[in-house]
């Protein structure tokens, strides 16, 4: 199992044990990965992570959400 940090801007779009899907942005050095749901494709985006730790998963879970005075951080557990 491979869990993941995700910033998400707004509380209340995602829950814990809920199913969500990956899509995968490039840029020249790194990826970056936006989670959602199929309503809504971009609910919550990693930090940009090196080439050498591309996520596989196309799909995970919700496993917990925390707030920060520097917003709402959700945590998601992939199968890899």
């Amino acid at each position: 199992m491979r869990k993941m940090e995700f910033k998400m801007e707004r509380p209340g779009l995602l829950e814990v044990g809920q199913k969500v899907y990956v899509w995968e942005g490039e840029l020249p050095s790194n990826y970056y990965y936006t989670i959602g749901i199929p309503e809504d494709m971009s609910l919550a985006m990693s930090p940009n992570i090196p080439f050498t730790q591309r996520l596989l998963s196309k799909e995970g879970t919700v496993t917990d959400i925390v707030r920060n005075d520097r917003g709402y951080y959700v945590t998601a557990e992939f199968d890899e």
